[in-house]
């Protein structure tokens, strides 16, 4: 295994991880609700709801954020080597995942470890169980 120094970025990797704990924190701390994506978005087109207003900050906060960082920090444009139609398709597929298994990567991973939580536990071992496999496969056994 090889490192790519060259994109290898632990002080902002560190200083954005902190950041998604500190939101995640007031998130819990302010409101009593745990930050995961997957149901702050789902739950944020269920327009009969009556807090469906800070969820849609929310979206538009994950969704600005790289338009404030790329000016401010010199951060990269994003290079999607995949077509718009295979996006669209993974992004569903990855919703429908979030639906089955209760939770994203963020709610689990993030909120659900911190909370000890026995399914986030268990979930985030699949999720990087799952990631290692695909990525193996995708380089090693799909020529």
């Amino acid at each position: 295994m090889t490192v790519d120094w060259a994109h290898f970025t632990p002080i902002s990797a560190l200083f954005g991880g902190a950041m998604i704990g500190a939101a995640a924190g007031a998130l819990m701390l302010g409101m009593g609700r745990i930050m995961g994506a997957a149901g702050i978005l789902g739950r944020g087109l269920e327009f009969g709801a009556g807090d469906v207003a800070w969820r849609w900050w929310m979206i538009a906060g994950l969704a600005l954020s790289p338009l404030v960082a790329r000016p401010l920090w010199g951060a990269p444009a994003p290079v999607f080597s995949a077509g718009w139609a295979t996006l669209a398709i993974g992004g569903l597929l990855v919703g429908v995942g979030s639906r089955l298994g209760s939770g994203c990567t963020s709610g689990h991973g993030v909120c659900g470890v911190a909370r000890l939580s026995a399914r986030s536990l268990a979930a985030t071992a699949i999720f990087v169980a799952v990631g290692v496999a695909t990525t193996f496969v995708a380089r090693h056994g799909a020529g």
